[in-house]
């Protein structure tokens, strides 16, 4: 009986390097049966040792940035494995973590998408995900389990969770089949915690499986965009509300939301006169009122784009 396919995606910006350390990883998995996807997100410059050192690799680029939802989904799209592992670049997969996730979703039925324990870089092993909690209806507000604790086995045996960590995502592809990728108007943030509640309506379970372990640098790129990430924190918590909740409960959010959030955010960021922070959180909410076709936080153009494929 052969072993299922299993298509690893990964999405490269401006971080060569880094990818590079995740190839490295996945070229020392016990587990062989692999097509490995990198995706470049519109790099300033074309990332050639990628393409010069790592020939197994199915390469594709894209002119522009598409955020996260969308340089994924291009990944998707060019996949044919059984199974699917989103990984971000600046990740190494521990030994077994492929063949430990394979076995799970392969004996775990109604598995919809899989998370495997996500910790910092040793020494210590620090944890940085081991499941969240649902998102509350009313604050839009949830936690990361098991976050900023030493990994001494407290977490050894999956379970079901709210949501997957977008950092190391795995699916078979029937699932995604039934739920369709990504939405790509997210760009960035929330994109795969409203990916998991589509999960969830099909009749899927979430799960957490931390017999198999990835290490997670945390991104360099994303914490030095400063507003950016204020900007799209700020929308889509409340883009990923809109469309997750409903009624009586959405109301009581936008209370909390003016009551709280907003009035408490703006005292912060004038008290570190942090002005373009405070711009990209007003923008953010902006958007959800009046649905603005572009700003200067999404000149990044997230709709479109081109590829090229280099196997």
């Amino acid at each position: 009986m052969r072993s299922p396919l299993v298509s690893i995606i990964t999405v490269n910006y401006n971080q060569e390097l880094l990818t590079c350390a995740l190839l490295e990883s996945i070229r020392r998995q016990d587990f062989r049966n692999l097509e490995v996807i990198v995706v470049d997100n519109g790099s300033a410059q074309r990332p050639e040792r990628i393409i010069e050192q790592y020939p197994e690799v199915v390469f594709v680029r894209s002119s522009r940035n598409l955020g996260f939802a969308g340089g994924n989904n291009i990944g998707l799209s060019r996949a044919t494995g059984d199974y699917l592992f989103l990984v971000n670049n600046d990740t190494e997969l521990t030994n077994n973590c492929i063949a430990q996730l394979v076995h799970f979703a392969g004996n775990t039925p109604g598995a919809g998408i899989v998370s495997p324990l996500i910790c910092y870089p040793p020494p210590p092993t620090v944890i940085q995900y081991a499941g969240m909690t649902q998102v509350d209806p009313f604050t839009g507000r949830n936690r990361t389990i098991g976050a900023g604790e030493v990994n001494r086995g407290q977490f050894d045996m999956p379970r079901q969770t709210a949501y997957a960590h977008g950092a190391a995502m795995f699916m078979s592809s029937d699932v995604l089949k039934a739920v369709g990728p990504m939405r790509e108007d997210y760009f960035l943030y929330y994109e795969e915690l409203d990916w998991c509640e589509r999960i969830r309506r099909a009749g899927y379970g979430v799960w957490v499986e931390p017999r198999a372990c990835v290490w997670h640098k945390e991104s360099s790129t994303v914490k030095s965009l400063g507003p950016v990430k204020t900007y799209y924190l700020s929308r889509n918590r409340i883009l990923f509300m809109r469309r997750n909740f409903s009624g009586w409960q959405f109301a009581v959010f936008i209370l909390f939301l003016m009551a709280v959030v907003l009035p408490k955010n703006i005292l912060i960021f004038t008290w570190r006169a942090e002005w373009r922070n405070m711009d990209a959180f007003l923008q953010g909410i902006w958007w959800n009122l009046c649905r603005p076709s572009q700003n200067a936080y999404e000149n990044a153009g997230h709709t479109t784009g081109s590829e090229t494929v280099t196997s």
